[in-house]
Order: C-alpha cells, then structure tokens, then sequence
C-alpha cells in the first residue's frame, strides 16, 4: 500500500504584474494556509517519505512552510515538469519513484493537480490553493503506477475548513 499526498501551492501573491507566472510569491494569506496544513500534517502522522514540488517560487515558499510544521526533513526535489503539467507527466514522475517509499507527496497547481486528483479517485474534487488530498494507492511499488491506476481517496483538507489548531 502506498500512499500519496497531493498539495496544491498556497494563495499566490498578483500585486507585482512584473512577475512572470513562475516567479509570483505567497499572500499573507497563502503563508498562514501553508502552515496551517503544516501543523495539520504532523497532527495526522502523514508526514512524507519524500517531496516532488514545482519549481515555482510559490510551490517552493508552500513547501517550505509546511515543512517547518512537521517533525523530520523528508528529501525535496523540485521537478521543473511539475508546473502547470498534465496527467502523463504525474503518471511518468510517479513511476520513478523508489519503490520502497511508502509516503510520497507531490507539490503543484491547477487545473492539473485537481484533474489528476479527480482522475484517479474517480471523484470530482476542488483543490482551492493550499489544499491537501491524501489518497491510498494499492500497489506495492511506484513503477507499477499508470494512467489506469485508481486510489482511494482518504481526506482532502482545505484550509478554509481548518481550525486554527488543527
């Protein structure tokens, strides 16, 4: 059984029409998310064997937050095709994962994270930004995940539903 935790980037910042798309930081708002579901990992114990996050920066300052809300570091690596990617691309970054990693979260955006997250529950879900979905797959090694693979999904959080605690 594996398990794979889907984490969509925190509220993005849009005053610096400067910025290319990439380059757009957190809100306040999206900071105070990202911890949020931070503290909310560590509570659940669903804390990730491994991390693969976009490369945008807002990815990157999601990921960062939530990870000083957990106990341990899990290895990080930014995988620049997971902005704005599509169901192949998570299918073929799945499937090079070690095999013996029983937690592996992945870090990105919409409509893509949503579309896969729907696609492989067989569930219509909303991902707003800072969501968290967790979902188990039956399988006992990441190369053997495909487009055809289903999983359960198990919760999907959203910040604006958490306690402030939680």
């Amino acid at each position: 059984m594996k398990k794979l935790l889907l984490l969509r980037h925190a509220k993005s910042c849009w005053e610096d029409s400067s910025l290319a798309d990439h380059d757009r930081p957190l809100k306040p708002r999206g900071v105070k998310a990202a911890r949020r579901i931070g503290q909310l990992i560590g509570a659940q114990h669903c804390c990730p064997d491994l991390v693969l996050c976009s490369t945008a920066v807002r990815a990157k300052e999601t990921l960062r937050l939530v990870l000083e809300e957990i106990d341990g570091t899990p290895p990080v690596e930014y995988v620049e095709r997971l902005y704005h990617c599509s169901l192949d691309v998570f299918v073929s970054v799945l499937q090079s994962i070690p095999w013996d990693l029983p937690v592996v979260m992945l870090v990105g955006h919409n409509p893509g994270l949503e579309e896969f997250l729907s696609h492989l529950t067989g569930q219509p879900q909303t991902m707003p930004t800072g969501a968290l979905g967790r979902i188990e797959l039956d399988l006992s090694q990441w190369s053997d995940f495909n487009s055809a693979t289903e999983g359960r999904l198990v919760d999907l959080w959203r910040p604006r539903e958490l306690k402030a605690s939680e």
